[in-house]
């Protein structure tokens, strides 16, 4: 067994944090290319290393999951963003939070609110006409916030204030993205956009103090009342199971995780649908036959097999969370190499979802490569855009249907026509965002 695993050597201080910064996506795809299973690289201070062999990942995420954590490297900013939420609390907090939320994303219940979602995509494409030249990110973005909204949370807020949301999220995004000095730096230092970054925290806990008090009083018991997750918190606050603190971390996490991901999911679908006219014409085809001139519903979602596979491979080709980070909390071995306790690993989708390793041609859009019989093929976590284990997504099966809706409910009616630059630029925060205006023509299908 070696002593370390392989990988670049550094510049003193900051180690190979200035070349991630730059460009985490060509970073990540280099040391996957060169060094394949396994790579390590000193992030700043931070001794990391990038996991891409599929058998260590299901290690780190599900069989072995208990000797793992999520590492407290990115300062107090995502502390105060999300605090206890479900995706930063550990142990018996986390565990308590799962359960209360369990019920509201259960397909049982979410099979019901198909209905809903079509309904949502509905209204945001309502004003569309023939030549109109759109933003589908923020199209898709204020879709899905509509959505969780609704679904999550049991209201409705008017378009000023899904605005407000939205413009918030500039100054939070930029604040993760990777920058050298900050990997470097210690905590405490103040840095330039801490102001911006706190101002956008204000807004959107003013926000979410609001839909509180609107839904106090009207959530009824476990067994007559609304199964939203924000009635479902505000039953357990009331019968002394949350507090306050708790309940606005995890509705923060709920709006800013349950929206985004989605949002990105099909932005990179109407990108790729357009730029690939064959598979285009296979999903409006497939619509055709399976929904026809009605509604989109559940039933319908059963039979749409092309367009799962479209959604799919846009996960693969662009997975909107691009890297999971994790901790060993004693010493390992993962891929023959020993790791100590406490190193940063990261495991990225970005690299392993791209890698030549396990895909035919890996840059080339290709849906039907979702097949069954071709995706057996692949070890199981050579894809795992939603994590996995224990603490995989919980919106994974809201993500899906609520995609494959809205997609169904946009394609029926209109064809969209990517009129910004190529290549695709992503800009690197906590999700993979486009760093272009995503603007689409829109064009009336016959």
């Amino acid at each position: 067994m070696a002593e370390t695993p392989p990988g670049p050597k550094g510049e003193p201080l900051f180690g190979s944090s200035r070349t991630y910064a730059d460009d985490p996506f060509r970073f990540i795809s280099t040391l996957e290319s060169a060094y394949g299973d396994v790579a390590r690289f000193d992030m700043g201070p931070m001794d990391t290393v990038m996991l891409c062999d599929p058998a260590a990942i299901e290690r780190v995420l599900v069989s072995e999951s208990d000797r793992f954590r999520k590492p407290d490297f990115q300062g107090d900013a995502l502390g105060d963003l999300l605090g206890e939420g479900l995706l930063l609390s550990e142990g018996e907090t986390w565990e308590r939070q799962r359960r209360l939320a369990n019920p509201a994303f259960s397909m049982a219940r979410l099979s019901g609110m198909a209905d809903r979602i079509t309904g949502h995509a509905q209204d945001r494409i309502a004003d569309w006409q023939e030549g109109d030249v759109v933003d589908v990110e923020q199209a898709m973005t204020r879709t899905t916030l509509d959505v969780i909204l609704d679904l999550m949370m049991g209201v409705e807020l008017s378009e000023q204030r899904v605005q407000t949301i939205e413009e918030q999220l500039i100054p939070l995004g930029q604040r993760f993205e990777p920058d050298p000095l900050r990997f470097a730096a210690p905590e405490w230092l103040p840095m330039p956009d801490d102001a911006a970054f706190d101002s956008a925290v204000e807004t959107l806990d003013a926000v979410l103090d609001d839909i509180i008090e609107v839904r106090e009083g009207s959530v009824g018991t476990d067994e007559d009342g609304p199964m939203d997750f924000l009635s479902v918190l505000l039953r357990a606050r009331d019968d002394g199971e949350q507090s306050p603190e708790q309940l606005r971390d995890e509705m923060m996490t709920m709006l800013l995780a349950g929206h985004d991901t989605t949002a990105l999911t099909l932005t990179y679908v109407w990108f790729l649908l357009s730029e690939n006219p064959e598979a285009e014409r296979k999903v409006h085809e497939e619509l055709d036959e399976v929904v026809g001139d009605e509604r989109p519903e559940m039933d319908h979602v059963r039979e749409l097999d092309y367009l799962e596979w479209v959604v799919q491979e846009a996960m693969r080709l662009y997975p909107p969370v691009y890297t999971i980070f994790r901790e060993p909390t004693e010493d390992v071995e993962l891929s023959a190499y020993p790791v100590e306790a406490g190193t940063t690993l990261m495991l990225p989708q970005w690299g392993v979802h791209r890698s030549a390793r396990f895909y035919d041609d890996p840059g080339t859009f290709d849906p039907e490569r979702w097949k069954p019989e071709r995706a057996t093929e692949r070890p199981r976590f050579a894809y795992f855009p939603f994590g996995g284990g224990p603490r995989h997504c919980i919106g994974k099966h809201l993500a899906m249907l609520e995609a494959q809706l809205i997609v169904a409910t946009t394609a029926k009616q209109y064809r969209l026509d990517f009129t910004g630059e190529t290549p695709l630029e992503l800009m690197p925060s906590l999700t993979a965002h486009p760093r272009q205006e995503m603007s689409m023509r829109v064009q009336t299908r016959d």
